[in-house]
């Protein structure tokens, strides 16, 4: 059971340090039993006492790791019902369908165009991480030689799709080093499912035909020891597909129903026959609540649009999206290029760059940390100023890279330039255009 916010102060170190972010252990405690916060963020709790909180601190939808590689991840562990209250913690993850009848080289060139699907955004790889190996004839050879494929040819994880246990075990006997999620334990085989997913440490997708069906199934699963399950409610059809897993999210979060309280999986390939109509579903699912897609296929049409609506959803509203400080070259430019500098906030970085590559100049852009501010924001909370930006091009080592000592400035940023002068003796500060969308005609009139 659940810790009070009292019954959890006690086990504090009462210390008033203030390093976990609020005033006292008693504000801390009750922010810890409400949700709010996370019990890491204590520097002082004992092992004991740690152990003790586990419950209390664990977020109300249990977090299941997924996979190995450089495409595992983590699915669950959130802990609101919408993202603006805090953040969504775990991304939404994408599988792409295939069946265990499928040729081999069919296969093989099905895995290299979808491993070809990896955006950068943001300094971030996007792609997809899944791939849902379907039983289609009770074959366990041909089901597992189809597993170990995908594992040993790809990065993608799998997730095994059979209501046969000797199937399941095949699969899992060929890829197991993978950990690939068991689906589905069902009414009529979920004591040898859950035994098969206890001996193998493998999560396991628990499928029923209504959200109160799962229940005692998820009862019976966690009684055997089993806790990282995944949740299908069943739902093939879009409207009650929403209203499953807007329910199963506010019984885990509100009512702190924990037979609920796990990551769920839809099946957006079962519901049309259209891959646009499966984006679209696919959509809503990213926002509202799935953990796992699984899809009929990946496309660049389809699958990139779903990775950056993921990366929106699951990016902290409290926390601009930014880049790295640092210098950017751009179009391979040399010691005669010209030298831009902007600030960090993502957006801007990347509509500057796009109009830079446009021109077809090759430059330098200077890309300084300002807490993730557009340039007006930055300039207007003193996060953009003259002498800060100053310092930062004498440090960045640009003249290193080049031989003359002339920058441009954003133009919402002109008032910076006296002040960057200043800093920068014996360089030329240029004022560049206002908008983004003129970049191109300036740096070609230099």
């Amino acid at each position: 059971m659940a810790l009070t916010g009292i019954q959890i102060f006690k086990l504090l170190p009462k210390t008033n340090c203030k390093e976990c972010g609020v005033p006292t252990c008693l504000a801390f405690a009750m922010n810890l039993a409400s949700g709010k916060a996370e019990l890491d963020s204590c520097p002082y709790v004992s092992d004991e006492a740690r152990e003790k909180l586990a419950e209390a601190s664990a977020p109300p939808i249990r977090p299941v790791a997924v996979g190995k590689g450089v495409r595992a991840f983590t699915t669950g562990g959130e802990t609101v019902q919408y993202r603006h209250e805090k953040t969504f913690f775990n991304p939404t993850a994408f599988a792409a369908l295939v069946s265990s009848d499928i040729k081999v080289s069919d296969l093989k060139d099905k895995l290299k165009v979808w491993n070809a699907f990896q955006y950068e955004r943001v300094g971030l790889n996007l792609r997809p991480e899944l791939v849902a190996l379907k039983d289609a004839k009770g074959d366990k050879k041909e089901f597992a030689e189809k597993a170990k494929l995908i594992a040993e040819s790809s990065e993608f994880n799998l997730v095994l799709m059979t209501e046969n246990v000797d199937v399941m075990k095949a699969g899992i006997e060929a890829c197991k080093f993978k950990k690939p999620v068991m689906y589905a334990a069902t009414a009529g085989n979920a004591d040898a499912f859950g035994a098969v997913a206890k001996e193998n440490n493998l999560p396991l997708a628990v499928k029923s035909d209504s959200v109160s069906g799962l229940i005692p199934l998820t009862d019976k699963l966690t009684g055997m020891g089993l806790k990282d399950l995944i949740l299908d409610p069943g739902s093939r059809e879009m409207k009650q597909s929403l209203e499953d897993l807007v329910g199963i999210r506010r019984a885990a979060l509100k009512a702190g129903n924990k037979s609920l309280g796990f990551p769920t999986i839809t099946f957006p390939c079962e519901m049309t026959s259209n891959l646009d109509m499966e984006t679209l579903i696919a959509g809503m699912h990213v926002a509202k609540y799935g953990g796992i897609v699984v899809m009929s296929d990946f496309k660049g049409e389809n699958i990139f649009p779903l990775l950056l609506e993921r990366l929106n959803i699951f990016t902290d509203p409290q926390r601009p999206m930014t880049v790295t400080q640092g210098i950017y070259p751009i179009g391979n430019p040399d010691e005669n290029s010209p030298v831009l500098v902007t600030t960090n906030f993502a957006l801007t970085y990347f509509i500057v760059t796009g109009e830079i590559e446009s021109s077809k100049v090759p430059s330098w852009l200077l890309i300084k940390d300002s807490e993730g501010l557009s340039v007006m924001t930055a300039w207007a909370a003193g996060k953009f100023s003259g002498d800060d930006v100053g310092s930062f091009v004498k440090k960045s080592g640009i003249s290193d890279k080049v031989k003359h000592q002339q920058i441009i400035i954003p133009g919402y940023a002109a008032a910076i330039a006296g002040d960057m002068e200043e800093e920068l003796p014996g360089w030329t500060i240029t004022v560049g255009p206002r908008e983004a969308a003129h970049i191109p005609a300036f740096l070609k009139s230099r």
